[in-house]
């Protein structure tokens, strides 16, 4: 079925769940009953980041679960991510292991560079100059935090690596001078914003595509009420967001949502396959693009306001 998809990885660690949970959600009580949630509706890939400021949360939701007897640690699959600050190669490890501490795992399945920008190294992770400007760390390349995390990848304790929010140009000067290629790229895609190149770059390489803002971001335009989308859903009686992810997943790419409504996270994994003209007209008839997130461009998570998460996560 097509909610327990997995797509093989190439540096031949295993597989990923093309369904995943995203978790950025602001409150940590809220973060740590959607993640339990989550997990008793049957997803099994979560999707963190330092960044997020709620891995303890997650974590603790994980063990919790676990210690229930309700599903084992080699069930799941965590990803998270190295943050901005963290990007010079003396902070990497120490970055990783307070990841794992925080989400009280032995292991991470998938790290991932969250963006390719570096920013000034500290604890501020949003550092600003006096006129409210992003201070960027000039001091370091991306590759120079790719080798960093190609040393994770060879002790074990980090089995995958990948990047995150970086264009088809930068992901092709890493794979280009990579020892380990990365085995994941996390980038906004959904109807709207289809990435096709990107997708068949990554098919070439044998990267799995995921896709963050599977269902867009709640805004104008809308793409759960795309006029395509809503004609798919009223004939097969199923949720436009179905569709969507349905489409997400049927394409070749894996996909993160998120909610922290029972009933929408329950719906948000059981979905199933698309008909092959419901996939041609997604395909051929929406004629929109748009990028709800600018942080592909900046490094500054350009996220919508944290009082529309729940409209964004339907």
């Amino acid at each position: 079925m097509l909610r327990y998809k997995r797509i093989p990885l190439n540096d031949g660690t295993g597989t990923m769940p093309a369904v995943g949970f995203g978790t950025l959600i602001p409150d940590h009580n809220a973060t740590k009953q959607a993640v339990k949630t989550a997990l008793t509706a049957g997803f099994r890939h979560f999707d963190c980041a330092e960044r997020y400021r709620n891995e303890e949360a997650v974590g603790g939701a994980i063990r919790e679960s676990i210690a229930a007897g309700t599903l084992s640690r080699d069930h799941l699959f965590v990803t998270t991510k190295l943050w901005n600050t963290n990007h010079r190669p003396e902070r990497v490890r120490p970055a990783f292991e307070e990841s794992c501490r925080r989400l009280q795992v032995d292991y991470i399945d998938a790290y991932l560079i969250h963006t390719p920008f570096a920013f000034l190294p500290g604890d501020e992770q949003d550092p600003r100059d006096e006129h409210g400007h992003v201070i960027y760390d000039r001091g370091v390349k991306l590759i120079d935090t790719w080798r960093a995390l190609e040393e994770l990848a060879n002790s074990g304790q980090c089995r995958s690596i990948g990047l995150s929010d970086v264009t088809l140009d930068k992901l092709k000067e890493i794979v280009e001078a990579a020892r380990i290629k990365p085995a994941i790229v996390q980038v906004e895609s959904h109807p709207y914003l289809p990435e096709w190149e990107m997708l068949d770059y990554c098919r070439q390489h044998g990267i799995v595509l995921l896709a963050f803002a599977a269902l867009g971001h709640g805004m104008t335009p809308n793409l759960l009420e795309d006029p395509v989308i809503t004609a798919i859903a009223a004939r097969l009686g199923r949720t436009p967001a179905q569709i969507a992810l349905a489409w997400a997943a049927q394409r070749g790419t894996a996909f993160l949502t998120t909610s922290v409504t029972p009933r929408r996270i329950e719906q948000n994994f059981d979905i199933s396959s698309l008909p092959e003209d419901a996939m041609r007209q997604i395909r051929e008839h929406i004629t929109t693009n748009f990028r709800f997130n600018r942080v592909v461009e900046t490094g500054v998570p350009g996220f919508i306001p944290r009082v529309n998460a729940e409209q964004a996560a339907k």
